[in-house]
């Protein structure tokens, strides 16, 4: 009896012992992962792994913002050289050159209007990304068509600038009939075809350019 009752008391001191260890290991870790002396607001020190510590940083990584190009921009590259890089790229984007208003010879190109969306569904939308729309209660947009206008002028034997406008209508259909109506750009337009047509002839993103 004398033998197991003190089996019974070396057991409990041995496991108490154990728990009491254990205890201690948990605390020491606690205060090494919280070791550090960054006590700012919102920062959680070094220890990462509860709180609002700086675990994730949701800014790194994104895709930068394409900076804006002058209009007009200046190529170092002959007048007839871009001329038909714009050729080009017009018919690319299947608008065609209006013969009738263009001036080759001044180095103006002038498209047909183009009509880039069609539906009620979608063309309000579509249209604030090219255009400044206002608010219409009675009638609603149901298309949208724009017209580019680029201009090449020579600087001298090696540089040229080139100059984009686009004109936006948006077409409302109402009690009385569809209406065409002009908007104006918020030069979306102008900055794809330069930057595109930039990319066409340099083979590169668009360089700086000082004033």
């Amino acid at each position: 009896m004398k033998t197991i009752l003190g089996l019974i008391i070396l057991s409990s001191i041995t496991v108490s012992t154990a728990f009491a260890q254990g205890k201690g290991v948990d605390q020491q870790n606690g205060r090494i992962r919280d070791g550090s002396s960054n006590r700012a607001p919102a920062v959680n020190g070094g220890k990462v792994d509860t709180g609002a510590g700086r675990g994730i940083d949701f800014g790194r990584g994104r895709t930068p913002t394409t900076p804006q190009v002058p209009n007009p921009y200046r190529f170092s590259a002959r007048r007839d050289v871009i001329m038909q890089a714009v050729e080009e790229m017009m018919r690319d984007r299947k608008l065609i050159i209006d013969e009738a208003v263009s001036k080759l010879d001044e180095g103006v190109l002038i498209s047909q209007p183009f009509t880039f969306i069609r539906g009620a569904v979608v063309a309000e939308s579509e249209l604030s990304r090219l255009a400044e729309v206002p608010e219409t209660n009675s009638r609603g947009w149901t298309r949208g068509r724009y017209t580019l206008i680029v201009e090449v002028q020579p600087v001298d034997g090696t540089n040229s600038n080139v100059a984009v406008n686009a004109r936006i209508e948006g077409r409302t259909d109402g009690a009385t009939g569809a209406e065409w109506k002009t908007l104006s750009s918020t030069g979306v337009a102008e900055q794809e075809f330069l930057i595109e047509l930039i990319e066409k002839i340099t083979g590169g993103p668009p360089a700086a350019q000082t004033p």
